[in-house]
């Protein structure tokens, strides 16, 4: 099976969450190569709970050492995990991972997701995370 084939589960999962996700808007954080919705804190119950059926994997500053290497190297090139922030991910699927990067902006009413893609040929999965969550700018 192609390469391209095995990872069709993951985007369709990654479909499905920006579907059930609260806040409609995504767009590029070039920063990171990542996609990345803000959305206030009223928000924050239905963002978990639409984190969780996609992202069933999580750590925080305290449990990142526990995370695989691929996603303590996210967190390291991320800036870390902070007291307040949270590193979640898919399951791998062929050595590739979706993974958000949980971030309070410290003012108490903003939260930002960004999510990115890590393993495989990564040029290829960011156009079609971008595809997938029309953040093509």
């Amino acid at each position: 099976m192609p390469a391209e084939d095995t990872t069709d589960e993951l985007f369709v999962k990654l479909a499905q969450f920006r579907a059930g996700w609260p806040k409609r808007g995504w767009s590029w954080d070039g920063r990171l190569s990542c996609i990345a919705s803000a959305f206030g804190v009223e928000l924050v119950e239905e963002a978990k709970a639409a984190l969780q059926l996609a992202f069933p994997h999580q750590w925080s500053h305290r449990t990142l050492g526990q995370a695989p290497a691929l996603l303590q190297q996210i967190a390291e090139r991320s800036g870390g995990v902070r007291a307040d922030q949270l590193l979640v991910s898919t399951a791998p699927v062929d050595g590739v991972v979706a993974y958000g990067l949980w971030w309070p902006w410290g003012d108490d009413t903003t939260i930002s997701l960004r999510i990115g893609i890590a393993g495989g040929p990564v040029m290829r999965m960011e156009s079609r995370l971008r595809e997938t969550f029309n953040a093509l700018e």
